[in-house]
């Protein structure tokens, strides 16, 4: 993972953060190449590998199902979330000035992990997602508890015929206005940004919030398989 991992950091991150601003999401070029995205998408039949399974249509959360991983996380997984968080913590800490937050992110992973412990959120929270014929995921926002970070990721694993439908969908709740909607284009091998909540917003009178949420349209044919990446743990 050492590849991917320089192939993040080496990201033109100023691109990405303003592709945020605008679009309400950012992505990436392809990182994971097919063979990574299947080695991912295996791990699903591997009990041992996590703490707890969602069916989400007894929850009403759609229809579908996805598994939280436990501690300690798979070498990929846990490789991608240490990566990705440096450049996503200069984000989120320029957002929070932006909206006059106090919220100041650490710039390595562990220490918001040491936070989210001390907060009692000790739980791990990258998960991976299954979707058939059909299946679909509500809007929705990943908090968990008190700390959550506010981005997160979508690592599409699933090849770009192997399924039809099931698109990554955001919804901005803007004030006083219509709410906005966004499709992410993601292909396999690429990785989504996506708000956890809100996101600041430019209007006449200068930075807002706007509340972000969301989810995935019904799959219409074959399988659907992404790895989600959550930053802070649950309580």
């Amino acid at each position: 993972m050492e590849s991917v991992s320089q192939a993040i950091a080496a990201l033109d991150w100023n691109a990405l953060s303003q592709s945020l601003d605008t679009l309400g999401y950012a992505l990436t070029p392809r990182l994971l190449d097919a063979d990574a995205c299947a080695a991912l998408a295996a791990l699903y039949a591997q009990d041992r590998r996590f703490r707890s399974t969602v069916t989400m249509a007894r929850h009403g959360f759609g229809k579908g199902e996805y598994r939280y991983f436990a501690y300690p996380l798979p070498d990929t997984v846990q490789a991608l979330r240490a990566a990705l968080y440096p450049p996503l913590a200069r984000i989120a800490n320029q957002w929070s000035e932006r909206l006059g937050l106090s919220d100041i992110w650490p710039d390595n992973h562990a220490a918001l992990i040491d936070r989210c412990h001390a907060f009692g959120q000790p739980r791990p929270t990258p998960l991976l997602l299954r979707y058939r014929e059909g299946d679909y995921n509500c809007l929705h926002q990943d908090l968990y508890g008190p700390i959550h970070f506010p981005l997160q990721a979508v690592v599409m694993l699933s090849p770009d015929d192997s399924y039809t439908g099931g698109a990554l969908t955001l919804v901005e709740n803007r004030p006083r206005m219509q709410s906005r909607v966004e499709v992410v284009p993601i292909r396999q091998g690429q990785i989504a940004i996506v708000p956890v909540r809100d996101k600041p917003r430019m209007a006449s009178a200068g930075w807002s919030k706007s509340a972000m949420r969301h989810g995935v349209s019904t799959v219409l044919s074959g399988e659907r398989q992404t790895l989600g990446i959550i930053f802070h743990d649950a309580g």
